[in-house]
């Protein structure tokens, strides 16, 4: 699944082709929203909230896309043949000299801009780590009260870093290699982490994603850094059954959450 650096990166790759330019054509697939609406306003702002990437019009309206796991926005030029099939295409937005394309989001809706502020979804997104404002607002100590709110003593932390309703932008990566360098283990419950480790874990979380919005060429994030980032570029994710790259003990893997299970990788000793 996306993550809020990927969005990010994506928001900045689509402003510049889109902000100030009249829509020419719109087209969403069915069952999808009016994209009729869209055709002559001019879009005004696209910008990256946590994991939904929002695009705003004159005309008051916004559209919101959640990618989730498979789902990406590309940009064409006129006439240039699509890297996917069109059947795929969730909703198309054509603006003199570019195209962009939403293939395969589950969330594609569009709504009132003024209305922002009660949308089920938006309304309840806690701080987003990759906000410019995020410390100036008070973001790590917003995260904490939502963290330590009650009948989350029992949560695990790493379902606990999911849930975009506390602090959003992480997903699965970030997660798993946030606690990792903080050697935290990821089953430890909420009740158990104190105030100072939670505001480790959102100032390394944040680090991570502000770092990887900012790069322009693959991999996407490197988190081990130093002589380790010669070996591979993150610590755990993905490397299930390999020796850690501090200590030579082998990873683990686990399914982890109820919702939605998730991947969970770590090191036995270095997060006990």
């Amino acid at each position: 699944m996306p993550e809020g650096d990927t969005l990010r990166r994506t928001a900045d790759g689509l402003r510049p082709h889109l902000v100030g330019r009249a829509v020419t054509a719109a087209v969403a697939l069915a069952p999808g929203p009016r994209a009729d609406l869209l055709v002559g306003a001019t879009v005004t702002a696209v910008e990256a909230v946590g994991k939904n990437l929002l695009i705003d019009f004159d005309n008051g309206l916004e559209l919101r896309t959640h990618l989730r796991l498979h789902g990406s926005w590309h940009r064409y030029r006129p006439g240039e043949r699509w890297r996917r099939p069109p059947s795929r295409a969730r909703i198309v937005i054509e603006v003199p000299d570019a195209v962009a394309v939403c293939f395969d989001a589950p969330t594609v809706e569009l709504y009132e801009k003024r209305a922002a502020g009660l949308h089920p979804a938006l309304a309840r997104l806690g701080p987003d780590l990759l906000a410019s404002d995020f410390e100036q607002t008070g973001g790590t100590a917003e995260a904490r009260l939502r963290l330590r709110q009650p009948g989350r003593t029992n949560q695990a932390i790493a379902e606990a870093l999911l849930d975009q309703r506390a602090l959003a932008g992480i997903g699965n990566v970030v997660k798993n290699e946030t606690l990792f360098m903080e050697r935290v283990s990821p089953f430890t419950p909420l009740g158990e982490v104190d105030d100072a480790t939670l505001d480790r874990l959102v100032a390394t979380a944040r680090r991570i994603l502000v770092e990887s919005a900012a790069r322009t060429r693959s991999p996407e994030r490197v988190t081990t850094g130093g002589p380790a980032a010669a070996a591979g570029p993150l610590w755990v994710h993905g490397r299930a059954g390999r020796p850690c790259r501090r200590c030579g003990t082998l990873l683990k893997v686990a399914r982890q959450g109820s919702e939605l299970p998730r991947s969970t990788y770590w090191c036995p000793t270095c997060q006990p």
